[in-house]
């Protein structure tokens, strides 16, 4: 095993024991080289290991923070609750909602609904965790005439899909739309990171069997925290 690989060895035992917690930051390249009796790019090299594997990141102004490895995410290929998907992946899922109301739809939801604006839509606005790290802010709009007993269900502890199932049109094909941006202050306070950090941007129009729109999303994920896996053929 070379020395790169020892450190590496030895760093990841510490950041999965709780000697360096996830978002502390690690001792710098220089402190480190004299803790091990290493040069500065053997670290590095044990550092850039971690980094790849998702243990470590490199924050402006702060240094070298521990993270959790990234969620992969299979919700682009196909039609699952943001709940299975994390226990897929060996997460605690849960879900905070912050917005659950009726609401005349605006221009952009009854474009993407199909509606006349000012139909009645439900807004279901929700800060989604992982492991009780804040990882996706979404919000869902459902039109009310298709749904009208949606309005009972608590999605604090229900998913919106297995609802919309239950309620005898459930979704069964999405169009789905992805965008890097930055954090802004408010996604930034949100999601638990710095102004400026790279975020994913989904825009989803979700159908039901006979191709209706009957959702329509957007949700931003940490960009730090998730990788989304695509399968691609040719034309």
């Amino acid at each position: 095993m070379t020395l790169y690989e020892t450190i590496r060895k030895d760093l990841l035992s510490k950041i999965l024991d709780g000697t360096y917690p996830e978002g502390q930051v690690i001792p710098s390249e220089l402190e480190l080289a004299q803790m091990y009796g290493v040069s500065r790019p053997t670290v590095r090299q044990a550092l850039k290991l971690l980094a790849e594997e998702g243990y470590l990141e490199k924050r402006r102004r702060r240094g070298t923070v521990v993270t959790q490895p990234k969620v992969d995410q299979s919700f682009t290929m196909t039609i699952s609750s943001f709940e299975d998907a994390m226990r897929l992946v060996g997460r605690m899922p849960k879900t905070a909602v912050l917005v659950f109301r009726s609401e005349g739809a605006n221009e952009e939801v009854a474009r993407a609904l199909a509606l006349k604006e000012g139909e009645q839509v439900y807004r279901l606005v929700r800060l989604r965790y992982a492991d009780d790290v804040p990882n996706v802010f979404v919000e869902s709009y459902v039109p009310c005439d298709p749904y009208p007993e949606l309005g009972s269900y608590d999605f604090n502890a229900t998913s919106l899909y297995a609802a919309m199932e239950e309620c005898g049109r459930p979704v069964v094909s999405a169009h789905r739309c992805l965008e890097a941006i930055k954090a802004d202050s408010a996604s930034a306070a949100l999601l638990d990171v710095e102004q400026g950090d790279p975020l994913l941007l989904f825009h989803t129009v979700a159908r039901d069997a006979e191709g209706t729109p009957v959702e329509y999303s957007i949700a931003t994920y940490r960009g730090e925290s998730n990788r989304f896996e695509f399968d691609v053929r040719r034309a």
